[in-house]
């Protein structure tokens, strides 16, 4: 068995702690520029140069807890929406229709609303949200 003299100097580097830390940092950069890449490609309408003076009606409907409907404030069926809509329709056919539902509302009640609005042919609709907190 040689005994190795302790006062020469090392004449290898180990590097494969080095690798491992370049192949981390490489997936690491693979991986972020793969993530900023990934997402929805979006066709946004662009505002007009000049302002809307055209004024037209606007009616929401809310969904109540209850599952019950109220349009402008005051309490309808969906029958009476219905009619109500149409009859604003024949009035004024560019009016629109914001729908705003209770947090707690059956989600039922919110699609019977859109289904009703696709069947009038309403093409201004809008679904009303608020922050959370307010």
């Amino acid at each position: 068995m040689q005994i190795q003299n302790e006062s020469q100097p090392y004449d290898t580097i180990n590097i494969t702690p080095m690798l491992d830390l370049a192949y981390v940092l490489l997936v690491i950069f693979i991986l972020m520029t793969t993530a900023g890449v990934q997402g929805l490609t979006m066709n946004l309408p662009k505002p007009s140069s000049k302002p809307s003076t055209e004024q037209h009606e606007v009616k929401i409907v809310q969904i109540q807890e209850s599952g019950g409907m109220l349009m402008n404030g005051v309490g309808v069926s969906l029958a009476e929406l219905e009619t109500h809509l149409s009859a604003t329709k024949a009035r004024d056919p560019k009016f629109a229709v914001m729908i705003k539902g209770d947090a707690k509302a059956p989600y039922a009640g919110v699609i019977a609303v859109v289904d009703l609005v696709t069947r009038l042919e309403i093409e201004n609709v809008g679904l009303v949200t608020a922050k959370i907190g307010s």
